[in-house]
């Protein structure tokens, strides 16, 4: 399969889904696509994010496999890599704390680019970590501000939250730099899959239609609240009979918004049956989630430390007395 044929297939799908919303809701499906269409979303996401859960929870792991980058604990006189090679349980909490709020693995990548005369340099990859990092926490940031749509009064914390994220009042209404920061994140991540030959040779329908579809999902929701505006009042009567399970579909809305809730649907359906998963997976991931333990005739090595003889034998040889 093709990079070409990849990328065309996932762009005609995003464009398809579009139009297909759009043609829906000029035919009077509001009801369709505002109220049957999530439901049923949210309904695949649940029952395929536990079902995805289960299935990873049954797999068999015979033995313990962590990742280590670093000197395992063993005896007193080696110092370990404590969060690198981790030994206990608070060790493998800070790893995986590290990991899924900061990026650790992904800030530590490296590149290999292959320059004049054959030689094979190695150097730092930041620009992926850093778009990595805009691009969840400004998702995340988006997500929890949109919780202003679903609840009556507005938590403090969701104000608080927009004040910080319009800090800069650019426009009016104003445009929130996690809008931004997502755009160009996305934006990032895409490119690098189109322009860097090796990334491009292993991506698949499967790598550029999340891309595609999350792209969709920000400019429709840029476009709806600075260009082609919608009444928000509706939006939020809506959102609400969503959510306390009385929907009633207002009138006068505007397409661009049922563009916008059909691309979310779309992407909340998808999700559990994707490469996305992996935001559940990290956590059942036996190469993360275990300590490192060394076994030597049936003992962990922590457990020969403890032992009195073994203790004995190496303290004396350390220091010299025989």
């Amino acid at each position: 399969m093709s990079a070409a044929f990849s990328l065309i297939t996932a762009l005609v799908a995003v464009i398809a889904l579009v139009v297909i919303s759009l043609i829906g809701v000029s035919a009077g499906l509001s009801s369709l696509f505002g109220v049957i269409i999530p439901y049923l979303a949210i309904a695949i996401f649940i029952i395929g994010v536990v079902w995805r859960i289960v299935e990873w929870g049954r797999v068999p792991v015979p033995f313990s496999i962590p990742t280590t980058c670093g000197q395992g604990y063993s005896l007193p006189w080696f110092k370990s890599a404590y969060f690198d090679c981790p030994h206990n349980r608070w060790g493998v909490i800070g790893r995986m704390a590290l990991e899924i709020l900061l990026f650790r693995s992904l800030f530590r990548n490296t590149k290999a680019d292959l320059r004049e005369n054959a030689n094979l340099m190695y150097g730092s990859a930041k620009w992926l970590w850093l778009a990595g990092i805009l691009f969840h926490y400004s998702f995340l940031t988006i997500l929890v501000r949109h919780i202003r749509f679903f609840v009556e009064p507005i938590p403090a914390f969701v104000e608080i939250l927009s004040k910080v994220d319009g800090f800069f009042e650019i426009l009016v209404p104003t445009v929130f730099l996690t809008d931004v920061a997502l755009l160009a994140a996305a934006t990032y991540l895409f490119l690098r899959r189109v322009l860097i030959p090796q990334v491009r040779y292993i991506s698949l329908p499967a790598d550029y239609f999340p891309l595609f579809l999350i792209l969709g999902i920000a400019v429709s929701g840029v476009l709806m609240r600075n260009v082609w505006k919608v009444d928000l009042l509706s939006v939020k009567q809506l959102a609400m009979g969503l959510f306390t399970f009385h929907p009633a579909v207002p009138q006068g809305i505007g397409p661009i918004f049922y563009v916008h809730l059909f691309l979310v649907s779309v992407l909340l359906a998808y999700f559990p049956f994707s490469k996305l998963m992996h935001a559940g997976g990290v956590f059942l991931s036996p190469r993360g989630t275990r300590p490192m333990t060394a076994v030597w005739s049936g003992m962990s090595i922590p457990g020969i430390i403890r032992s009195r003889s073994i203790r004995t034998t190496s303290t004396r040889t350390i220091s010299g007395r025989r």
